[in-house]
């Protein structure tokens, strides 16, 4: 691949076709929910979004605990699995095929919003894009989870960049057959949220592998940002 990136990564509608992705959710995910969501309403007059959301797996945890949810992802097959278990299992959710930076919902809408390594998968500008959608339809007040991969990440300097803050061909690291993807630095992070958002949470985690050669390192940003009025 050359150029700027895809706004959707055709080597995740791979993976998911061929009965890949995660079933379950995140702890961080989990957590986030938990400690974030509103108090003063019940679980079932809570909306929680999530962007890349894959097989739901996320979705699927906070729809079996009464929170309303809706998710979208660029993947069809993804997205048809997602439904099937959802009707298996008697949930309720808004599960679409579609793009992250154009979100087909209104203003407003949400109360939480999520993107795990989603947004990643786009060049920096689509993050941007990304980014102010999921203000537009988070309700002021709602806050947003987002975890992206670190510049620090061993998987950064084992591949080639291109256009829009994408590498590609990774051939090294903890990333390696995840497609493009867009390391970040702490300054252009920062600049995603600089407008509209207050910061309630910035960590960058690492993980170190010290049992392989070259202690391969897996780093990441967690960001909780809560939507101005």
């Amino acid at each position: 691949m050359s150029g700027a990136g895809l706004a959707f990564d055709p080597v995740w509608e791979q993976t998911y076709a061929e009965g890949g992705g995660a079933r379950y959710p995140w702890d961080s995910v989990v957590s986030f929910v938990y400690r974030n969501a509103p108090r003063d309403r019940l679980r079932s007059a809570v909306r929680v979004l999530e962007v890349g959301c894959g097989l739901a797996n996320n979705l699927w945890f906070a729809a079996r605990e009464g929170f309303q949810v809706a998710g979208i992802d660029g993947s069809p097959s993804a997205i048809d699995a997602a439904r099937a278990r959802f009707a298996a299992e008697g949930l309720e959710g808004d599960l679409r095929q579609g793009d992250f930076t154009a979100l087909p919902f209104a203003d407003g809408l949400f109360d939480l919003a999520v993107d795990r390594a989603g947004l990643v998968c786009v060049g920096y500008e689509g993050m941007r894009r990304a980014v102010a959608e999921l203000r537009r339809v988070l309700r002021p007040g709602g806050r947003f989870f987002m975890e992206a991969y670190s510049d620090r990440d061993s998987s950064f300097v084992a591949g080639r960049q291109i256009d829009d803050g994408l590498t590609v061909d990774i051939t090294d690291g903890p990333l390696v057959g995840c497609g493009q993807l867009c390391f970040l630095g702490h300054a252009q992070l920062m600049a995603l949220f600089a407008v509209g958002w207050t910061l309630r949470e910035v960590k960058h985690v690492g993980v170190e592998e010290m049992a392989l050669p070259g202690r391969v390192s897996n780093c990441f940003w967690r960001v909780v940002a809560e939507r101005l009025p």
